[in-house]
């Protein structure tokens, strides 16, 4: 997991921010790159600009909807996606919604953009980690090449 660690903090120095870097991480587990998606990810960041729902956590539940969600139409959403989804939530709360009096951008970084730096790419790590975690848990591999009926 060194790695892991060291690659979101590479990719957050490098100007990315949580919900892009949280989806390269995944592309780079798959193999892929997909410029399109990491741009779409811009959106989310800042609390979708605004201060509101962390970036992390939203960037998290895409990153499952990556691996378990519908991707075309002979495919069929993992039943278990929800499911995963509300596990991340939960945890998240628990974990950061306690630690900062909430789950939100504003919450998390007090208002203070300076405290970003410090604070942010610590909580992408675990967040990450608990990702990967709930995908294994659901027959995920990180390469997106088996489990939930995928190919």
């Amino acid at each position: 997991m060194a790695d892991e660690e060291f690659r979101i903090f590479e990719l957050s120095l490098q100007g990315f921010g949580c919900s892009q870097v949280l989806v390269l991480m995944a592309l780079e587990a798959q193999g892929r790159d997909d410029p399109l998606l990491v741009r779409a990810m811009s959106g989310l960041l800042g609390g979708m600009g605004c201060g509101r729902t962390c970036g992390t956590l939203a960037g998290a539940c895409c990153v499952l909807g990556m691996y378990a969600g519908r991707g075309g139409v002979e495919e069929r959403e993992d039943d278990a996606l929800p499911i995963m989804q509300a596990e991340l939530v939960d945890w998240f709360e628990a974990e950061y919604g306690v630690r900062y009096g909430g789950i939100n951008c504003d919450d998390i970084i007090e208002k203070d953009p300076g405290l970003r730096l410090s604070r942010c790419p610590p909580l992408i790590v675990e967040t990450f980690r608990k990702v990967m975690e709930i995908l294994a848990r659901h027959d995920y591999s990180p390469d997106g090449r088996a489990g939930g009926g995928r190919e």
